[in-house]
């Protein structure tokens, strides 16, 4: 087992995420037992799923299967689009939490903010539920605008604790960082490696020479000093391996503006404004 450690961030409620989290998307349930194995081996302590990706049973299989306790190990998943609304949202979490095989969850969030179907205010009441009766450590949400933050802080009890949005060099979002930060919201990022677009960028590369590391590593260690919570995802065992390296060595701060201003606030996913799922 690795020594190294991951730094927490602590939330607005005082529970803390591990900084660095294993994703899951796109790992199909037969795979993801092995590939969340290799990434509990490595030393990931997070591991990031979604009802959408069909593959929560496996992780949960992959959990029993470690010889880790449960408290070791912080466990996000999402309520699919379909499931929206108070009631729905019960029963979605409830259906998850069997194929998860887990008593309490770490971090559940609404998946995407579906504005045209306007159902997230009442989803999110259902959430607020769940945590107020102790099913769920931490509630927050994926892929939500500062407007769609704004309704459910104003209509709802409690603000989010984490807000998980697309977010990489193409895609810094500066802004929405911002919002996040001025209300005590968590920013996690998915697709934080951007697909893999950079990792032959010109000065990636540069960077990843000039410090001995791989691409992905320079991008994961981008991100932690902005002071995100990543989940790369991957099924190789040696890449789960580097991508969990990050944390023994720190780019000066005229890189990670170099990286930053790669900027050209490009999607590879949905806009959430006109993603109605």
């Amino acid at each position: 087992m690795r020594t190294m450690t991951v730094p927490g961030i602590t939330l607005n409620n005082g529970v803390r995420i591990p900084q660095l989290g294993f994703g899951v998307w796109q790992v199909p349930d037969d795979a993801v037992v092995e590939a969340v194995s290799h990434a509990l081996a490595a030393g990931y302590r997070s591991i990031d799923t979604a009802a959408a990706y069909g593959n929560e049973k496996g992780v949960g299989e992959a959990l029993r299967r470690s010889e880790l306790q449960r408290e070791e190990v912080f466990v996000t998943t999402k309520l699919a689009n379909p499931d929206q609304g108070y009631d729905s949202a019960l029963r979605a979490f409830d259906a998850s939490m069997e194929r998860l095989g887990l008593d309490v969850l770490d971090l559940y969030l609404i998946h995407w903010p579906l504005p045209r179907r306007d159902l997230y205010v009442p989803t999110w009441k259902a959430m607020e539920r769940l945590y107020a009766e102790g099913r769920v450590r931490a509630i927050g949400v994926s892929n939500f605008q500062p407007s769609h933050l704004e309704r459910v802080m104003e209509e709802g009890g409690i603000a989010p604790m984490v807000n998980q949005i697309e977010l990489h060099p193409l895609l810094t979002q500066e802004e929405l960082r911002a919002f996040d930060a001025e209300h005590n919201i968590a920013t996690e990022a998915w697709s934080p490696l951007g697909r893999g677009e950079f990792l032959d960028h010109p000065l990636i590369t540069e960077l990843a020479e000039a410090h001995g590391r791989t691409p992905a590593q320079i991008l994961l260690r981008w991100h932690v000093q902005l002071g995100n919570v990543v989940i790369p995802k991957s099924v190789t065992p040696e890449r789960i391996r580097s991508n969990f390296e990050v944390f023994d060595f720190e780019l000066p701060d005229e890189e990670v503006a170099r990286i930053s201003a790669l900027n050209e606030d490009r999607r590879f996913g949905p806009d959430p404004d006109g993603f109605d799922g």
